[in-house]
């Protein structure tokens, strides 16, 4: 198991799905985590051993200095927080591209400068970035702000892990296919016959199932701890890419 004892862990998004999951795997695993959310009601039955909760709107890049300035110097880096939009470039705004641009990559530029500093005077540090399958790994129909986006992600990923490898600071991300969060569950239900839905978002896993958020955290505590491992974007999608 991953030993992450005397490490901070900073997570977003983690009031919910894969994010609240990844904290509970973080602190498990002995780090301290710093859980944020823009939701800190639903932050409240996160607090316990190891777990500190605080509000963060990642989109506001003054509130990400404060809040990083108040944690003090972080090992870990998890950026969880993204957005999900449906449809094709026929039917995407320019008001949706740029919130998803906003949201799914600047915020991580955002969060990634703030940390990066004092990882850098350690010589050592893990970011680990929320993409997807959607993305360059794959197209995905009706995804296309999603997966133009996530894309971004990856390459993102990459050029910081080039840049900053020789001191010390890995940076990966993990592509998910589809796993059951309340936002999938949101989505689903968004298109009317949501058994039908699932049906067909199952049937798309080769492993006959969705995955679950725990099986995602698991990879972000050991992309946490590995430290032979850097600009990777790692596919967890249940056969979807073979």
């Amino acid at each position: 198991m991953t030993d992450l004892s005397g490490k901070t862990a900073f997570v977003t998004a983690a009031a919910q799905g894969i994010g609240r999951a990844s904290v509970l795997a973080l602190a498990a695993a002995g780090a301290r985590v710093v859980a944020t959310d823009i939701n800190p009601d639903a932050l409240a039955g996160l607090k316990g051993d190891g777990i500190e909760t605080r509000r963060l709107d990642v989109l506001d890049a003054d509130a990400i200095d404060r809040c990083i300035a108040e944690t003090g110097p972080v090992d870990i880096l998890f950026n969880c927080a993204g957005v999900v939009h449906g449809g094709t470039i026929l039917e995407a705004s320019d008001e949706d591209l740029d919130f998803a641009y906003a949201l799914n990559v600047k915020a991580m530029v955002r969060m990634c400068r703030a940390v990066l500093p004092a990882m850098i005077e350690k010589g050592d540090g893990a970011i680990v970035n929320m993409a997807s399958v959607a993305s360059s790994a794959r197209g995905v129909p009706n995804r296309f702000v999603y997966g133009t986006t996530k894309a971004a992600v990856v390459g993102l990923t990459k050029a910081l892990a080039a840049d900053h490898v020789a001191q010390g600071v890995r940076c990966n991300c993990i592509c998910p296919g589809t796993v059951e969060t309340p936002s999938l569950r949101e989505r689903l239900s968004a298109q009317g016959d949501y058994e039908a839905t699932r049906a067909a978002f199952v049937a798309r896993q080769p492993i006959g199932r969705i995955g679950t958020p725990e099986e995602i955290a698991d990879l972000v505590v050991y992309l946490a701890g590995a430290t032979y491992t850097t600009g990777q974007a790692i596919n967890i999608d249940g056969g979807w890419t073979i």
